[in-house]
This record gives C-alpha cells, sequence and structure tokens, in this order.
C-alpha cells in the first residue's frame, strides 16, 4: 500500500459526502410542490347527534322504545349501568370547530326518569355551526342609514342636473354628419 491510498480514499470519501450534501440544498420545484400537497381528511362522524328538541320531547313515565324512537339506539347500552343510556357524538370537519355532545339517559323501572349531559344546540343551530369555516370573514352591514341615502340622492339628483352652459370663448366642435346628405 503507497502512502497516498489513505488519502486519496479520504478524499473520495469527502468529495462524496459534500456532493451528497449539495443534493439537499438543490431547490426542487417538485419536491416544493410535494410539500404543499396535504392528504384529504375524511370526515369523521361517530354516535348519534342528538338535538335540544328531541330532549325536550322526553317525558318521565316513557318505555325504552318510545326514548329510542325519539333519540335513536344509545351508543352506549352497558350491562352494568342497565338503567343508563349514553349518547355521544362527535364530528370532526375540515375548515370547522370539532363538536363533541354527551347525554346520558336515565330509566327507573323500565321507564324514563330523567336525561343529563351537556348544553345541546338545537337542530338550526347545529346545521348552521356544519357550514360556517372558522376562518368566515365578517360579513359587512347591507343596510344604509338615513343619512347615507339622502346624501345618495343627493349626489344623485347633482349629476342628473344640466351642467352650466358652455363658456362662450370656447371654439364649438362640429362634427361631420353620420350619414350621408344625398339619400
Amino acid at each position: 500500500m503507497t502512502p497516498l491510498q489513505p488519502l486519496l480514499a479520504r478524499s473520495c470519501g469527502l468529495l462524496l459526502l459534500s456532493t451528497l450534501a449539495a443534493c439537499a440544498l438543490v431547490d426542487d420545484p417538485v419536491a416544493r410542490a410535494m410539500r404543499k400537497v396535504t392528504p384529504y381528511r375524511i370526515e369523521v362522524v361517530q354516535g348519534n347527534f342528538v338535538s335540544k328538541e328531541q330532549v325536550q320531547a322526553l317525558r318521565p313515565g316513557m318505555t325504552r322504545n318510545q326514548v329510542k324512537e325519539i333519540l335513536g339506539t344509545p351508543l352506549i347500552a352497558s350491562v352494568f349501568h342497565a338503567d343508563r343510556w349514553d349518547y355521544a357524538f362527535t364530528i370532526q370537519r375540515k375548515g370547522t370547530q370539532p363538536q363533541q355532545r354527551k347525554l346520558s339517559v336515565f330509566f327507573q323501572n323500565d321507564a324514563f326518569f330523567r336525561a343529563e349531559g351537556d348544553d345541546l344546540p338545537s337542530e338550526s343551530e347545529f346545521a348552521e355551526r356544519l357550514s360556517v369555516p372558522e376562518d368566515r370573514k365578517k360579513v359587512p352591514r347591507l343596510q344604509a342609514t338615513a343619512q347615507e341615502l339622502d346624501k345618495f340622492k343627493s349626489d344623485a339628483v347633482s349629476s342628473s342636473l344640466p351642467e352650466s352652459a358652455p363658456d362662450a370663448s370656447l371654439p364649438r366642435k362640429t362634427y361631420p354628419p353620420l350619414e350621408s346628405p344625398a339619400r
């Protein structure tokens, strides 16, 4: 082995490493575009949505089947808590706040006794929260005050008035006729 071989091997190794490091610094437009692409996020809905109106329709003494007709099948009906049904609802949509609600329905002797849980939205409130993105801009006021309307009317009247008579010192412009007089 000659004394130059280890030096040559080290030089080749450093050259290879520096070349690979330089590749990381190259601005690749395809790679840049791929970093901006985000995967599709599926809308996740779990459980039963229970509205304020549905809970208000419950009356003490209703049977389990009547409660099930109003609220739907419970998400959790545990063997260990036979007198309790739990309804849970979560939804995650892109552009809106995640929503999560819980409701527990209690029975005594197989008859509805009481319900407790989160403050539930009405059906219209729930639908509005689904369709309104978080980053929605504030809607501008679309009504004019009486003063603004009066100003608009006065501006319209002044613009419709004929302008003052033309200045006599300026020469009048004449234009050739559009059609020949021979017709």
